[in-house]
């Protein structure tokens, strides 16, 4: 089917069913939004975020883009990312919820609010008319489809499933050396929890997340060996555990 002319064809950015990429209006790059207002640009942004096809679920951040993040591909984005997620449970560890909560609404509020005051008198003393400081994200349409909705319901349904089949099949000893692991596993989380909180765990968490998988990147080869050694450690000590428990031993034999 033969491209629509770029004298008919609609400004605004839409998602189609089929998953290919809008053409950019002005031979821009896809994502772009050249020759564009700002509202018809901020609704198309919308649009693309809350939209999603027949056939997949919407998801807010793409394998790639957590990829980029975690593997600091993008310096200032990331330091950024990290740095407010780590100001943030610091304040949690010291401070009440409600307390770190209203402090980041009253900071938010201070800016937005001195600058609205601040382009009022702007344009009062250059007798401009540029209107709102903030009406381009005001008209932003953020309304999510039901259509959205019902595939976010859906994607997290398969998960839970999942996680409640493995609940069953852990507890009820459907398998005694999972069931087992399960119980060795919360010993030990007993002796965690006894000298870390749930913020601290997950300060320490963040703290890896951020920073072993670019350790792993630049040590691939020296970390792939020893964790390859361990594994088979690991894997003999599990095979010498099953060969004496006797139902183990009769299943595989079965």
């Amino acid at each position: 089917m033969a491209e629509p002319s770029a004298a008919t064809q609609s400004p605004s950015v839409s998602s189609s069913s089929s998953g290919a990429e809008p053409s950019a209006p002005g031979g821009g790059s896809p994502g772009s939004c050249p020759d564009l207002g700002a509202k018809s640009c901020g609704s198309s942004c919308a649009d693309s975020f809350v939209s999603s096809s027949s056939s997949q679920p919407v998801s807010l951040f793409s394998t790639s883009q957590v990829h980029d993040l975690i593997f600091w591909r993008d310096v200032k984005k990331t330091g950024f990312v990290f740095g407010t997620t780590l100001i943030m449970l610091l304040s949690l560890a010291a401070f009440s919820v409600i307390s770190v909560v209203s402090y980041l609404i009253l900071a938010l509020l201070s800016v937005t609010i001195s600058f609205r005051v601040y382009k009022s008198v702007i344009q009062a003393v250059q007798k401009s008319e540029e209107g709102h400081p903030f009406k381009a994200y005001l008209d932003v349409d953020i309304t999510l489809s039901s259509e959205a909705f019902h595939n976010y319901v859906n994607a997290a349904m398969v998960h839970i499933n999942r996680a409640l089949k493995l609940i069953i099949r852990l507890f009820l000893v459907e398998d005694l050396v999972d069931s087992l692991k399960l119980a060795v596993f919360m010993w030990l989380m007993t002796y965690v929890g006894a000298v870390f909180n749930g913020i601290t765990l997950l300060i320490l968490a963040e703290l890896l997340i951020f920073s072993v998988p670019i350790v792993y990147e630049k040590y691939k080869t020296q970390i792939d060996h020893y964790v390859g050694i361990t594994r088979d450690q690991t894997k003999s000590i599990v095979e010498k555990i099953q060969a004496k428990l006797p139902g183990i031993a009769k299943k595989k034999a079965e």
